[in-house]
């Protein structure tokens, strides 16, 4: 079975005036890579309720992040020759992602997806017991991007598993 790529981006906060702050992906192979973003000087909504959640200080951001332009090159990169990658917070990302590639003047080459479109409903049914139960064997990071699409991606492989295992039911395919 090919593992969907899944993406995940931590940010400033929700609502109007939010932006992404770092980025992440869970390759086929399982591997992930993130990358933290400098914001922008007209970037300037923060939430220390967001901070709280992922621990990254907008201090750090501007020490260690990478430019908007080489994290929107990066990410077409990545998923150019896939064309796609999937999301649990679609809305969010969808807009967070976009905002990236606006600022950095350029078009993404792949598209985004919500992850809800690959799983049937043996596999939703069982999700978030799943998660939370993958989140206390594997010991993983919440709320940080390539961690958080590890573990999606990890959710829906043994989502998957449970709904193949049950008799007379068909997981979709992501071939």
């Amino acid at each position: 079975m090919t593992l969907p790529i899944l993406l995940d981006i931590e940010a400033s906060g929700f609502g109007r005036g939010s932006y992404p702050i770092e980025v992440g992906l869970a390759r086929p192979d399982g591997s992930i890579c993130a990358f933290l973003i400098h914001p922008l000087d007209e970037w300037v909504h923060w939430d220390p309720k967001a901070e709280l959640l992922h621990g990254i200080s907008r201090a750090r951001l501007v020490r260690e992040g990478h430019p908007v332009v080489e994290v929107a090159r990066w990410l077409n990169d990545e998923l150019s020759e896939a064309g796609v990658a999937y999301s649990d917070s679609w809305g969010y990302d969808n807009t967070w992602l976009s905002l990236l590639f606006h600022h950095a003047g350029m078009l993404p080459r792949f598209r985004l997806e919500a992850l809800r479109r690959l799983l049937c409903d043996q596999q939703l049914s069982q999700w978030k017991a799943t998660k939370e139960a993958l989140i206390r064997e594997c010991a993983i990071q919440r709320h940080r991007a390539g961690a958080d699409a590890r573990l999606l991606q990890l959710t829906y492989e043994r989502t998957r598993q449970i709904a193949l295992n049950l008799p007379g039911h068909e997981a979709p395919d992501t071939d």
